[in-house]
């Protein structure tokens, strides 16, 4: 097994802007990680992956491992038009590219039988020689496009394995590890899938963390883990520094929350 380590560029919303992607690129090289290329800037449509982008994101990208998060499609499965242009362009990259169930075209519960946009795309991404990684979510139906689907392989989200009820961390983990090239490091309380910096405390427990490891080290697979985290928000600070100041440092008189408003959420998007 081999990890090699990429950073989303969602850890840059909320402070992006036009001109800021070459320094986003060089901030993660100088820190030695690759990138994760999201679609887009936080709140705008303009999508990156479009053929007059291509050279500036060679160009900030050189010497980085690149991989993409696939366009998000509110209405079902992206045109195949779309899917051509950003497999494309992970080509051009060197990138893996992944991808969640509804771009593909599949709808909860479904079993894919080929036919389709998923089998089209399926069919584009091996002809281009660019990896698919389908990204967790409702295990059953991940395992069953995999098994449609010989080529595809499995992008692990350890937020979104924390917080299923169905299943638990380590099924995630038993299920999928064969095939897993891709790694969403993320973390959270068990509640909702917010995307925190890993190692939170009251968060994934470090026994999880151990057993992902080892079940990868089983297999010789070349992956990369990007560090999945929005960018620090007030509950998070909050959080973080009550945390530090009356759980470790035992300060006085810790303020104690309303109980009706425990899992009220600051969300300014």
């Amino acid at each position: 097994m081999r990890i090699r380590y990429v950073v989303s560029s969602m850890i840059f919303w909320w402070r992006e802007n036009n001109l800021s992607f070459e320094q986003e690129c060089q901030f993660l090289k100088s820190h030695g990680f690759g990138i994760e290329l999201w679609p887009n800037i936080r709140g705008l449509e303009e999508c990156r992956y479009e053929v007059r982008n291509w050279q500036r994101l060679a160009a900030a990208t050189e010497g980085m491992l690149v991989s993409m998060r696939s366009q998000l499609c509110s209405n079902g499965a992206l045109s195949l038009n779309r899917w051509k242009l950003q497999l494309e362009c992970a080509k051009m990259l060197g990138a893996n590219i992944v991808s969640d169930l509804r771009s593909l075209g599949i709808a909860p519960g479904e079993n894919p039988n080929g036919s389709g946009t998923a089998g089209e795309v399926v069919k584009i991404a091996d002809e281009l020689g660019v990896k698919l990684c389908v990204e967790t979510g409702p295990l059953d139906d991940i395992l069953r496009l995999g098994d449609r689907f010989k080529s595809i392989e499995y992008c692990l989200d350890t937020g979104y394995a924390h917080i299923d009820n169905q299943y638990s961390f380590s099924d995630y983990v038993d299920r999928l590890a064969e095939r897993v090239t891709h790694l969403h490091l993320t973390d959270n309380y068990g509640q909702t899938d917010d995307h925190e910096p890993p190692g939170l405390k009251g968060g994934i427990p470090k026994e999880d963390w151990q057993y992902l490891l080892d079940a990868l080290g089983k297999y010789d697979n070349d992956i990369a883990g990007s560090l999945e985290m929005y960018p620090c928000m007030p509950a998070v600070m909050l959080r973080q520094a009550s945390e530090f100041l009356f759980d470790e440092l035992n300060w006085p008189d810790k303020p104690k929350p309303h109980l009706d408003d425990t899992f009220a959420a600051y969300n300014p998007v």
